[in-house]
C-alpha cells in the first residue's frame, strides 16, 4: 500500500503511522497510538530493571597486624555480604617496613579464602597493586532448590468438613487387654 494511503487510513482512525522496520524492502509500518506504544515500552523496561540484581562490591580491609578477634569480625562481615549476593574485595595495605614481609599479608588473605570455604568463589587470587594486596571473592552459585511449602501444624484439622461417601466411617471398638484373665465366676 502506498504511504499516503496508509497515512490517510491512520488519520481517519485518529491514530499514528509508525515505521517499524525502515531497512526492510518495502519498509514496514503499523497504524497505532504512538503515545501508548512509548508508554508500554517504558513500562516493560522499568519492569525488566526492577527484576535485575545489581552486584555491588563491598570491601573488607585488613592490616598485617590484625588481631584474631578483628579478623573473625571482618570474616563474618564478608560472609554476610556474600550471603546477600554481593562480591567482597578483601584488601590489605602495607605500611612502611611491612612491605618487607609481604608473605604475612598473603597468609592473612589466603586464610580468609580458606575460612570462607564453600560460601565463596575466588574471582581474582590475591595480588599486589602498589602497597595494597587485594583479592575479589564472589558468592558461590547455589543450586536452585524447589520452593519449600509451609508445613501444617500437627494439630491442624483438614479443611474438608463435609463427610465423604468414599471414606469409610470410623467405628469405635473396645478390645479387652490380652494379658488379663477374665474375672472369676463365684
Amino acid at each position: 500500500m502506498p504511504p499516503f494511503e496508509a497515512l490517510k487510513m491512520a488519520r481517519e482512525r485518529m491514530l499514528d503511522l509508525v515505521e517499524i522496520s525502515p531497512n526492510a524492502v518495502p519498509p514496514v509500518c503499523r497504524i497505532q497510538d504512538y503515545g501508548k506504544f512509548l508508554y508500554e515500552k517504558d513500562k516493560s523496561e522499568r519492569a525488566a530493571r526492577k527484576k535485575q540484581k545489581v552486584i555491588v562490591i563491598k570491601e573488607v580491609k585488613f592490616s598485617v597486624t590484625v588481631d584474631e578477634h578483628d579478623y573473625q569480625t571482618k570474616k563474618n562481615m564478608a560472609l554476610r555480604f556474600l550471603a546477600d549476593g554481593d562480591k567482597v574485595k578483601a584488601s590489605l595495605r602495607f605500611k612502611g617496613r611491612q612491605m618487607a614481609h609481604r608473605d604475612l599479608g598473603y597468609k592473612i588473605v589466603n586464610r580468609l579464602i580458606q575460612d570462607l570455604g564453600d560460601a565463596a568463589l575466588v574471582e581474582f587470587m590475591p595480588r599486589m597493586e602498589g602497597t595494597t594486596l587485594h583479592a575479589i571473592i564472589a558468592p558461590a552459585r547455589k543450586a536452585e532448590a524447589p520452593p519449600k511449602k509451609p508445613a501444617a501444624p500437627p494439630d491442624a484439622k483438614p479443611t474438608d468438613t463435609k463427610p465423604d461417601a468414599a471414606k469409610p466411617a470410623e467405628v469405635a471398638t473396645t478390645v479387652p487387654p490380652a494379658n488379663n484373665p477374665p474375672p472369676a465366676q463365684p
